[in-house]
C-alpha cells in the first residue's frame, strides 16, 4: 500500500503528492498536465512495529495529467469512471519500493521484499467544506502484486481514509488525514509471517493472520515559492496497537513516526485548463 507499509518507502508517495495540486487545493482546476521533478529526504520507520529508522533520500520526475476519465496526479493514476459532486468512482493504480531485509535487525536472514503494486477501485465521497477547507473519504480496495517477482499476486488491502485539505490567504496549503490499512492473510503475511525455518532463538515462527495492519495519521504542509518551485514536508504517526498482528515477533514497537520534506520544480506545463 502506497508510501504506508514495511520496508518501502512510506513517505514518497505522501511527500510527492504534497508537492503537487496547489491549484486543486485552493478549489482552482489546474493544468491538464504537469512535468517535473522533486527531490526529497525522509527519516522514517522502518515497517509498523519496527524499532528501527530508516533515512534515504530520493528525486524523482512527476508527470501530471488531470483529464475527463484518465487521471496521474497526487493521488495516484488510473480512470475515472463515475463522477458527480458528490462522489466518484476510479480504477487505480498504486505502487511503493521495496528494500533489502539485511538491513534491519529484526527480518535480517529473511526475504527481501519487492516493489509492490496496487490496482482496483476506489469510492471517493466529497464531504463539503468545513473551516475552510475540503473534507473527502476514500475507500480503496485493491490487489496487490510484486513486480519484483513477475507480478505475483501478494494480497488485498482495503485502506479507507478521511482528509482534510486547505489553502491559506498566505499561500500555505495544509493537509491532514486519519486512517488505517487492513490486508487478507497473504498480504499480512508478506510482513508479520516467520516461517519454521526463519525462526531464531529471538523470533519465534508466527502465522500472520488477516485484518487490521496498522493505524495511521499525517499531516502535510507546502508553500509556492515561484510559480515553478514548491516546498513541502509531511509527518506520519503509524501504530500497530490493536492491530491483527501485534503479537508477531516482527514487532519490536507499538507506535512511530516517519518525517520528510522536500522541494519540487515544474518543468513544462500545459495552457489548457483542466475540466476540475
Amino acid at each position: 500500500m502506497p508510501h504506508r507499509l514495511p520496508f518501502r518507502s512510506i513517505l514518497a508517495p505522501l511527500l510527492l503528492g504534497a508537492s503537487l495540486g496547489a491549484a486543486a487545493q485552493s478549489g482552482q482546476a489546474g493544468p491538464l498536465w504537469e512535468l517535473g521533478a522533486a527531490g526529497f529526504g525522509v527519516s522514517q520507520q522502518a515497517y509498523p512495529g519496527s524499532d528501527q529508522r530508516v533515512t534515504r533520500g530520493l528525486v524523482l520526475p512527476y508527470a501530471v495529467y488531470r483529464g475527463e476519465f484518465l487521471r496521474a496526479d497526487r493521488d495516484g493514476a488510473g480512470l475515472r469512471a463515475l463522477r458527480t459532486p458528490a462522489y466518484e468512482l476510479d480504477i487505480g493504480v498504486a505502487g511503493s519500493f521495496g528494500s533489502s531485509s539485511e538491513t534491519i535487525d529484526a527480518r535480517r536472514g529473511m526475504a527481501d521484499l519487492g516493489t509492490l503494486i496496487e490496482f482496483g477501485p476506489r469510492l471517493r465521497l466529497n464531504l463539503g467544506r468545513a473551516f475552510d477547507g475540503r473534507w473527502r473519504l476514500d475507500l480503496p480496495l485493491r490487489a496487490v502484486f510484486d513486480l519484483s517477482d513477475g507480478f505475483a499476486h501478494r494480497g488485498t488491502a482495503f485502506e479507507p481514509e478521511l482528509s482534510f485539505q486547505r489553502r491559506s490567504p498566505l499561500g500555505f496549503a495544509y493537509g491532514a488525514s486519519v486512517g488505517a490499512a487492513f490486508g487478507d492473510q497473504r498480504l499480512a503475511g508478506i510482513f508479520y509471517t516467520v516461517l519454521p525455518a526463519q525462526a531464531t532463538a529471538t523470533r519465534a515462527a508466527y502465522d500472520a493472520r488477516s485484518g487490521l495492519i496498522a493505524w495511521r495519521a499525517s499531516a502535510s504542509l507546502a508553500r509556492d515559492l515561484s510559480p515553478d518551485w514548491r516546498v513541502f514536508g509531511v509527518a506520519r504517526w503509524d501504530s500497530v496497537a490493536g492491530a491483527a498482528n501485534e503479537d508477531s515477533p516482527l514487532v519490536r514497537r507499538t507506535s512511530g513516526t516517519s518525517v520528510g520534506v522536500g522541494l519540487a520544480w515544474t518543468w513544462k506545463r500545459s495552457q489548457q485548463r483542466a475540466a476540475d
